[in-house]
């Protein structure tokens, strides 16, 4: 079940002065976030956010399409490497 209307979009505070600053000082810098649960504001349009993973910050370049997904959504936690069983059909 997704969130109530009423209550709007779930932001992480610290996050929303962070984009705020890095909008006054106009450098393209990537501005660290851990708040994977977070949703993707208009406001956040064009800045790039490192979403951490659980290992490394992945660099995500918000654009207009984004708006009202999560940042998780963008910086996957698991790596897939394959079936093991593909091996075994490849060596024959």
């Amino acid at each position: 079940m997704g969130r109530s209307v009423w209550k709007g979009p779930f932001v992480d505070g610290y996050m929303l002065g962070k984009a705020e600053a890095a909008r006054e000082s106009g450098r393209n810098e990537i501005i660290k976030i851990w708040s994977r649960r977070s949703t993707i504001l208009p406001q956040f349009v064009g800045l790039v956010f490192g979403v951490y993973n659980g290992k490394k910050f992945l660099p995500v370049q918000v654009t207009e399409n984004m708006v009202g997904h999560k940042f998780g959504e963008f910086s996957p936690t698991r790596t897939f490497t394959g079936h093991t069983a593909d091996k075994k059909a490849k060596r024959n």
